[in-house]
């Protein structure tokens, strides 16, 4: 009871010091006392090792390891991923270790426990060979779980897909020029493979709560995970240092931010000039969001699988309507995108090393692949197999990075065709376009504006249907951080749903280079822990991943 009169008391404390100073410039103030904070969890996080932030190294040297590692999976596995989520497997979900042979009678019910395999998988490539006993890698277990393939994926779509694919495109190329494009699908692509690793062991190691609630995330396989290696310590520790920054990345990057790029196109679409209107946007934000977030993880499963797609559809839908209206500039903006990727001209933006950098910076924030998020939603999903969630969680990067970015910037830098800004800005992101400064979200409304008419409309609902879901989807990630360490009470759920409220204000009022600067440090600040647990269980995803394809190939040989 002490924690809901705290919450109420804080809640209610902001909103009381908002309406006394609103007319003196509350977004001002709150943006003043943010910076700081921002900054310091900034210098801290990006430290240099030969003039490169090390996080990047890490996050680049393991997604090329376990590309490598496990064949290429982003490629290999790309439509067996696109075939889980429609449900072909779902009678393998369904009778577990059970496969029923056709007409030709051999082992009509055979159970894979207590036969061995070798004798029915001759034909399955070295890679999928079934190592040690049946036993151990097949077994019977209960399709626990809150939600389906396509739902899980649709909620960790919907964490990702956001603003960092409308505003941090943007921000990107304003920095960069359109060679950081090239580097962002190159991350994109190789975060695939980082992303099915985490998410395999998102599932494997969950934890199954008495009323059939779901708790999963790295904070799960580092503890669980590091235990059976012999490092319960160790996991123990990273384990706690994910969740706060898991949490702090629920109120930065998977809300302020979004909140912030809402804020910016909503001021523009109704030329909202109050020194507090970015307050009261946040307001009626933090409400619409509150609604939704109450409902658990299962409220949010039944809104991200309707929303997510209407919304990726509309965006790439008007990305695709304007890039086809230019139809003859296509292969001019591929051209300048490779050629800039090597030999940048942006101004300030540092030579290679530097468009290189804000390439992968801004795709690792947006497709969050390396960070372990999107294991948190995934270990929800009803399956009894982990790695055939792995394989439909590096969809993810795909959809993300891949297309929805790639389309934003071919839209940009087709606008810009028309010379209406100088690559690399002010160096901050921000551009001037017609003697006016625009960032974010607002230069791609901008592009938007030249080809589509009324799309300041559209575009802003985009930005804030993005927003909205990505913020959803954070509100269940930092929650679950929550819960690790804090308890499974409801008084401790309400006060981190209250936090998470007042944050969504906070990032509408604050300024876009504080709010993304701390963004950007939570979210890399992830990789760190989550590295540690990657690197020690990957030979557990290689277990699961045979034992997933063995039971696929067994099933069309029953068929055949």
């Amino acid at each position: 009871m002490k924690h809901l009169f705290a919450s109420v008391f804080i809640f209610f404390s902001v909103f009381q010091v908002a309406a006394q100073e609103v007319e003196v410039g509350i977004d001002q103030k709150i943006d003043q006392a943010f910076a700081p904070i921002s900054d310091f969890f900034s210098n801290i996080i990006f430290f240099n090792v030969f003039g490169i932030p090390f996080v990047l190294i890490l996050l680049v040297f393991s997604a090329f390891f376990f590309t490598i590692r496990f064949g290429f999976p982003n490629f290999r596995y790309f439509w067996r991923a696109i075939q889980t989520v429609r449900g072909k497997y779902e009678d393998i979900e369904n009778h577990g270790a059970q496969v029923l042979y056709g007409e030709n009678g051999i082992a009509n019910g055979v159970d894979l426990n207590k036969v061995d395999l070798e004798q029915h998988i001759e034909t399955l490539d070295d890679d999928l060979a079934i190592d040690g006993d049946i036993v151990d890698t097949i077994r019977d277990e209960s399709s626990a779980g809150e939600m389906s393939h396509f739902q899980a994926l649709a909620t960790a779509v919907s964490g990702t897909v956001g603003n960092g694919n409308i505003a941090g495109v943007a921000l990107a190329i304003a920095l960069g020029g359109p060679g950081a494009t090239f580097w962002m699908v190159v991350c994109g692509l190789m975060g695939m493979s980082t992303k099915f690793v985490e998410c395999t062991l998102g599932v494997q190691y969950r934890d199954i709560g008495e009323d059939g609630t779901v708790y999963g995330g790295p904070m799960y396989y580092l503890t669980k995970g590091l235990k059976e290696k012999g490092f319960a310590t160790l996991g123990k520790i990273a384990a706690v240092i994910f969740a706060v920054f898991c949490i702090g990345n629920s109120f930065g990057g998977g809300n302020a931010a979004q909140s912030n790029q809402a804020t910016i196109v909503l001021k523009e679409l109704f030329n909202l000039q109050s020194a507090g209107a970015g307050f009261w946007i946040g307001v009626v934000i933090a409400v619409l969001v509150g609604i939704i977030v109450i409902g658990g993880i299962k409220r949010i499963a039944q809104v991200t699988e309707k929303v997510v797609p209407f919304m990726a559809i509309m965006y790439l839908g008007a990305c695709i309507y304007i890039v086809g209206s230019n139809y003859t500039l296509i292969d001019d903006a591929f051209t300048l995108i490779m050629e800039e990727a090597f030999k940048p001209t942006a101004i300030g933006v540092g030579g290679f090393i530097g468009v290189l950098l804000v390439g992968f910076k801004r795709a690792a924030f947006s497709n969050e692949a390396g960070a372990g998020s999107a294991s948190i939603a995934h270990s929800a999903v009803r399956t009894k197999y982990s790695a055939s969630e792995g394989l439909v969680a590096l969809l993810e990067p795909f959809i993300d990075t891949v297309v929805i970015c790639t389309m934003t910037a071919l839209v940009i830098i087709i606008f810009n065709f028309g010379g209406y800004f100088e690559y690399g800005g002010d160096g901050s992101g921000a551009v001037i376009i017609d003697g006016l400064s625009y960032e974010g979200a607002g230069i791609t409304s901008k592009a938007f504006h030249e080809y589509i008419p009324f799309s300041n409309v559209f575009l802003t609902i985009a930005v804030v249907l993005f927003a909205v879901s990505t913020m959803i989807s954070w509100s269940y990630y930092g929650l679950q951080s929550w819960k690790f360490l804090f308890g499974r009470g409801k008084a401790a759920d309400l006060v981190y749903k209250v936090l998470f409220l007042i944050f969504v204000v906070i990032g509408a009022a604050a300024n876009m280079g504080s709010i993304w600067a701390f963004s950007d440090a939570m979210v890399f600040a992830m990789i760190f822990p989550n590295m540690v647990g990657l690197f020690f269980l990957f030979p557990v995803v290689k277990k699961q991943l045979d034992r997933y394809l063995a039971a696929i190939k067994l099933k069309k040989e029953a068929i055949n």
